[in-house]
């Protein structure tokens, strides 16, 4: 399960950066920029989620 998770968030690096590339070469700095911040936060809430649960799992063993 986690792999998959860590095969997700390399796919999206790559399309981000692939994108970043793209869109500089074509002078256009301001989409690329908005490209990265995409693809940062789509992670970020990759990640949030997995803490979440993790949160969740400890808080179970724990009975709190």
């Amino acid at each position: 399960m986690e792999l998959v998770l860590v095969f997700k968030i390399i796919g999206i690096g790559i399309i981000t950066i692939v994108s970043d590339r793209l869109l500089k070469a074509a002078n256009k700095d301001d989409f690329a920029t908005l490209a990265n911040i995409a693809g940062i936060t789509i992670i970020l809430f990759m990640v949030i989620e997995q803490v979440f649960k993790l949160l969740t799992t400890v808080r179970t063993m724990f009975n709190l």
